[in-house]
């Protein structure tokens, strides 16, 4: 972008000393502030304040849960001085539309080390027309190696982008002082946890996964890292229900015991199955299959995307959605959002398990190689992707997920009990 030359000098609200700052950039857009609504400020929790030049400007930048916002520094007004008597409006851009970030340089050209630190670069996804985007950048000039270090930390964490469904399901939000005051206050919760394998091998520990339209949408997803995550999971969601198809599978599973005889069993020093464990099998087209060992309360769920599902109970919810009409199936998902029962559908069926064996079918879409955005090709033939906890894990063959009761202990209590502590 073309640059123009500094008027000032800017420091740190963090005690640091005032250093030259280098050339900021050129104004970035106004469509980036200007057209729209400004996110409401007042309830938004501030995670961080301090002093950039923006724009040749030095101004006071502020980052809180769902917006940085800036405001160039005002300089004393002189009693009667009318030149001065002006207010310089806020400007703001949304972090839903920031796709990346990362430490501004300059580099010499024999200079083999890291140059001299000139500030922070944000990356910018902006609307241009009607279903087209357009890619900007911003400047935050600051001289101050630790001052940028935090900010830059701080982005990093926040476009992470990963739904902390665990967080959510243990405190009913994802909220660090929250999590501060369970450690605190010593509220210890024991938590179910899965294991995932294939073919004897270990593959990861996980609480939820979902597999079919669960793991193509988030495929998709991770193709467009370039997008904010809020739009690029948009993009992938409609992208996936505008190719929905079903995967042939078969999908064996062990049944949940009742408490009771689970503790007999925990009490015996074995939770294995045994002759009386009976195996059940089916198989079919599958939209999606989810596996949840703990009720997944999120932002978009928030009964859960399992609610019958308890943190320590030694079970999962095995949520199976055959093959049905992409109507059916979309009303299906926007019940996840309301207060309705989300699996009140003909093409939906639950099951309360203990052990899962999903085997993808010989003429399942996923070994189409030719299609698009689909599965990638590896060694043995075309793998199939999981959404195991937000995080993108292909297998090309069955997996096997087991739920291990109590495997760890957290802080935190658990949304049931919660409820109950509340006076009526």
């Amino acid at each position: 972008m073309p640059r123009g030359r500094r008027g000032g000098r800017v420091s740190a609200l963090e005690g640091c000393r005032e250093e030259e700052a280098p050339p900021a950039a050129d104004a970035v857009p106004s469509v980036l502030w200007a057209s729209g609504q400004q996110p409401e400020a007042a309830a938004e929790l501030i995670l961080l304040r301090g002093i950039f030049e923006i724009r040749r400007d030095s101004c006071d930048v502020v980052l809180s849960e769902r917006a940085l916002r800036w405001q160039p520094i005002q300089p004393e007004r002189p009693t009667g001085d009318s030149k001065y008597n002006f207010l310089r409006k806020e400007e703001f851009i949304e972090l839903k539309d920031i796709f990346s970030v990362k430490l501004k340089r300059r580099y010499s050209v024999k200079q083999q080390r890291s140059g001299t630190l000139l500030g922070i670069t944000l990356f910018i996804c902006l609307k241009k027309e009607q279903n087209k985007l357009k890619d900007s950048t911003l400047d935050l000039i600051n001289l101050s190696e630790d001052h940028c270090d935090v900010w830059f930390r701080q982005f990093k964490k926040i476009l992470a982008g990963s739904t902390n469904v665990l967080a959510h399901s243990l405190h009913g939000i994802s909220h660090v002082v929250t999590a501060t005051l369970h450690i605190i206050m010593g509220h210890i919760q024991p938590v179910d946890v899965c294991t995932f394998s294939t073919t004897g091998k270990f593959l990861r520990f996980g609480f939820s996964a979902m597999f079919g339209f669960g793991g193509r949408a988030l495929a998709l997803a991770e193709k467009h890292r370039w997008m904010s995550p809020n739009q690029r999971m948009d993009f992938a969601v409609i992208k996936a229900l505008a190719r929905l198809k079903p995967e042939e599978c078969e999908i064996s599973f062990l049944p949940f015991n009742d408490p009771q005889d689970l503790e007999e069993r925990r009490a015996q020093g074995s939770l294995k199955s045994d002759c009386n464990d009976q195996w059940q099998m089916i198989q079919g087209q599958f939209l999606n299959v989810s596996i949840m060992a703990i009720p997944c309360l999120c932002s978009v769920a928030p009964r859960g995307l399992a609610p019958n599902t308890r943190l320590n109970n030694g079970s999962m919810a095995l949520i199976i959605s055959r093959n049905t009409s992409r109507p059916e199936f979309i009303k299906h998902l926007k019940r996840y959002a309301s207060v309705k029962n989300q699996f009140n559908f003909p093409f939906v069926e639950t099951y309360t398990v203990e052990e899962v064996k999903v085997h993808p079918g010989s003429n399942s879409s996923g070994h189409n190689p030719a299609e698009e955005d689909g599965p990638h090709e590896t060694a043995t033939g075309s793998s199939f992707p999981w959404n195991v906890d937000g995080d993108l894990m292909e297998v090309a063959s069955e997996v096997h997920v087991r739920v291990h009761p109590r495997l760890i202990n957290l802080y935190g209590k658990s949304m049931e009990e919660k409820k109950h502590m509340i006076p009526k």
